[in-house]
């Protein structure tokens, strides 16, 4: 009888069509069987009845800012938070390292730095901005999962927005590759004029901010954005859409037959606008957290399986650039330090709502592996598959605080947040990364990971 490396007694698995309870055996870091009652010899046992066994979540929207800038967040610090939220694969943005990833030479600097230092697999977006669109094809050939562009002010002189022209050509040329352009989508007109008008009057509130990222501006730069689309034929990737209003309009263009994908961030769903009111700083992102009302809408939404997944943004800066006493609100750093939760809020938010977990896997794993060309391997429990796994308790709750967050800066809006679960283990690849509140692995195990069709450059 075969040894296997690890099994997984008596879990409750979450598959595609649904939870069954079963064992789950590991060799070579990938499934081997899944079965009732695995009588094979294994190096680890673990006992998880009354755990929910879900595929490690794949969050296809990070910002880690290496190189350049890895006192904001590296991959070291960055992985970890990842493992430690149950989440096995990761993909970082492109914007925020020095330089950004907008050609091979500084894509191939990112990878090689990943690999060194990540604890779990991680894949790479190329950027889309003015200037690099020769770089695009080479850069889909080296294995970027897709490109990011942003239709509003970035707020990072090295990854400019992009302009009507830069973004037409841009997806003429992606869509040629067959790969994803993901999009930041506010109007830069509407918030840069609004955002000016509210500085002049020197009206820096929450309220202020608030009023300068309205709805209107995310609508009309999903509008445009699917008007692009639609004539070069562009596969698109919403980020963080934050209304209904927006998701109205991408409900059209998929109705429309559009090769069109949504995601959105548990901040929009756990948190309004008063918790900007409230917190200050810590609480601004882009787009802002909306009013009640739309909070409410969003969830439904995500109820009735209107967005195809959920990530994270997590969008980490050193605090300085936050701090209230040193910045008014429009000039803080806009961003959520949030990767390690996001597969806690879903599940609260399914067992608070009723959503299956199968619910919470399409939305996690499934989908984004779908959409990013790594489901021949990853985004399932499945024999063959690689052995991804989040290991979850509801019984038990985690309230985040500083010591068990692993962010490089322990400064969240989710600090002092209790999730009516908690994550017991991850396993990546095989590997026992996460358990009991403890990074296992002593060393980075994770890899550059490519989608289906790419070739190797490095």
């Amino acid at each position: 009888m075969e040894q296997l490396d690890i099994v997984i007694k008596n879990g409750k698995a979450v598959l595609s069509e649904g939870v069954i309870q079963t064992d789950i055996g590991i060799k070579d870091g990938r499934i081997a069987i899944i079965q009732k009652d695995i009588k094979n010899i294994a190096k680890i046992t673990w006992e998880a009845e009354n755990h929910y066994i879900f595929p490690g979540m794949i969050d296809v929207h990070v910002h880690f800012s290496e190189p350049g800038r890895e006192h904001w967040e590296g991959f070291y610090t960055g992985s970890m938070m990842m493992a430690a939220g149950g989440c096995t694969t990761y993909f970082d943005m492109p914007l925020n390292g020095i330089p950004s990833t907008v050609n091979v030479d500084a894509l191939n600097q990112k990878a090689q730095i990943g690999n060194q230092k990540s604890f779990v697999d991680f894949g790479l977006w190329g950027g889309l901005v003015p200037g690099n669109e020769t770089d695009i094809e080479e850069l889909a050939q080296a294995g970027v999962i897709g490109f990011k562009a942003f239709l509003s002010e970035t707020g990072n002189k090295e990854f400019e927005s992009v302009d009507d022209m830069t973004l037409l050509n841009g997806m003429k040329v992606i869509a040629k590759t067959g790969k994803v352009l993901a999009l930041h989508s506010e109007s830069a007109p509407i918030t840069n004029w609004l955002m000016s008008e509210k500085v002049k009057a020197g009206a820096l509130s929450a309220d202020d901010y608030f009023e300068s990222r309205p709805i209107i501006a995310e609508a009309e730069a999903v509008e445009r954005a699917l008007y692009f689309a639609e004539l070069t034929r562009c596969p698109l990737h919403f980020v963080h859409i934050s209304s209904a209003l927006a998701i109205e309009k991408i409900e059209q263009a998929k109705q429309r037959g559009m090769d069109v994908t949504v995601e959105t961030c548990p901040h929009y769903l756990l948190y309004n606008h008063n918790h900007l009111r409230k917190m200050g700083s810590i609480a601004k992102c882009a787009p802002p957290l909306r009013e009640k009302e739309e909070q409410e809408k969003l969830i439904s939404l995500v109820i009735r399986q209107k967005f195809d997944m959920i990530t994270s943004d997590h969008s980490p800066c050193p605090y300085e650039l936050k701090d209230p006493a040193e910045h008014h609100l429009f000039s803080a750093w806009g961003g959520i330090s949030s990767g390690q939760f996001t597969l806690l809020a879903m599940i609260e938010i399914a067992l608070k709502y009723h959503i299956p977990f199968e619910t919470v896997a399409q939305l996690t794993a499934f989908a984004p592996a779908e959409r990013f060309g790594l489901s021949n391997r990853k985004g399932k429990i499945a024999v063959g598959f690689d052995a991804d796994l989040a290991i979850i308790t509801v019984d038990e709750s985690f309230t985040v605080s500083k010591e068990n967050f692993f962010a490089k800066h322990k400064e969240s809006l989710y600090i002092g947040h209790r999730f009516p679960c908690n994550v017991a283990g991850t396993i990546s690849k095989g590997k026992v990364v996460y358990r009991d509140g403890k990074i296992i692995e002593q060393r980075p195990y994770g890899k550059w990971i490519k989608p289906k069709k790419s070739v190797e450059v490095i």
